[in-house]
C-alpha cells in the first residue's frame, strides 16, 4: 500500500508537472517555427556554400503545396468554428463552447495539425532528414504539453460530454469517416478575417529563402518569377484583408 500510495504521489506530481508545463507553452504555441526557421535558414545557406544543387521547381511548388494543406486543414476548421473558441489567444485557456463537429468530429486538434503542415513544409525545403525529423519530435514535445493543458480545462469545465468526445475522437491524426456537420454555415469571411498572416507567412518565408539563395549562388538580389508573383500576390492580397478587417465591417460576422 505505501508503494502504491507512493506511485499515486508522483503521478500526481507528473500530471501537475505536464499541466502546468503546458499552459506556460501555451502562451507561446505560435512561436515554435521561429527558431526552426532561423536554424534551417542556416542549414539551408551552409548547404549552399558546400555546393549542394539548386531545387527544381517541382520539388519547391511540392513543398509549397504541403503548406498549403495545412492551410486547408485550418480554413476548414475556422470556417464552421463560432466566437469565443478556436482563438488565437496568448493569455489563457478560453472555450465557450464545446466544439465537435466539423474538423472536431475528425479530429480533436485540428488546427494544430493544420500548423504541422504549414511548417513542415518550409523544413522539407530545406531538404535535411535529420532536421525533419527533428522537427517532428520537437513538434511533438512541445504540442504534446499544450494538448495535456487544454485537455484537462476543456474535462474540467465540460466534463461527461467532453470524456464521450474524446472516446470517439482521435487526437491527433484524423479518422477517415463520421464527419458531424455543425450548426453554423460556413463563413469564408471568418476564414479571410483570421488567415491572412499565416497565408502570407508561407509564402514570404519561402520567398525569403528564394531570394537569399539567389544571393549566394549569383551574388544578385532577386526572385525567382514562381516566387515573385507568388510574394507580391499574397502580399497584396494581406493589405486588402488587413485594411478591411482594421478600417471596415465587411468581414465581420455575426458570432464568430
Amino acid at each position: 500500500q505505501l508503494i502504491l500510495a507512493n506511485f499515486q504521489i508522483i503521478k500526481m506530481a507528473l500530471i501537475e508537472e505536464l499541466n502546468q508545463q503546458g499552459n506556460k507553452l501555451f502562451k507561446y504555441r505560435s512561436n515554435l517555427p521561429v527558431p526552426f526557421a532561423v536554424l534551417g535558414l542556416a542549414i539551408y545557406l551552409y548547404n549552399i556554400h558546400m555546393g549542394k544543387e539548386i531545387h527544381s521547381l517541382t520539388f519547391e511548388i511540392g513543398c509549397l503545396a504541403v503548406g498549403l494543406f495545412g492551410q486547408l486543414i485550418r480554413a476548414i476548421t475556422l470556417g464552421y468554428t463560432p466566437k469565443g473558441t478556436s482563438g488565437r489567444n496568448t493569455h489563457g485557456q478560453v472555450a465557450e463552447k464545446l466544439n465537435t463537429k466539423g474538423m472536431y468530429s475528425l479530429v480533436r486538434n485540428p488546427l494544430y495539425l493544420g500548423n504541422f503542415f504549414m511548417w513542415f513544409a518550409i523544413i522539407l525545403f530545406i531538404d535535411v532528414h535529420w532536421f525533419s525529423i527533428l522537427y517532428i519530435m520537437s513538434f511533438w514535445m512541445y504540442y504534446e504539453r499544450i494538448i495535456f493543458a487544454e485537455e484537462n480545462f476543456l474535462r474540467n469545465k465540460y466534463g461527461e460530454p467532453y470524456l464521450k468526445w474524446t472516446m470517439e475522437t482521435p487526437i491527433f491524426i484524423p479518422r477517415l469517416m463520421g464527419w458531424k456537420q455543425p450548426n453554423l454555415d460556413f463563413s469564408f469571411k471568418n476564414i479571410l478575417k483570421r488567415e491572412y498572416s499565416g497565408f502570407f507567412a508561407l509564402f514570404f518565408t519561402f520567398g525569403l529563402f528564394d531570394l537569399i539563395e539567389n544571393y549566394m549562388r549569383f551574388n544578385q538580389w532577386y526572385f525567382d518569377d514562381f516566387w515573385a508573383y507568388s510574394f507580391w500576390v499574397s502580399g497584396g492580397i494581406t493589405i486588402i484583408l488587413r485594411a478591411l478587417k482594421k478600417k471596415t465591417k465587411i468581414l465581420q460576422v455575426k458570432g464568430r
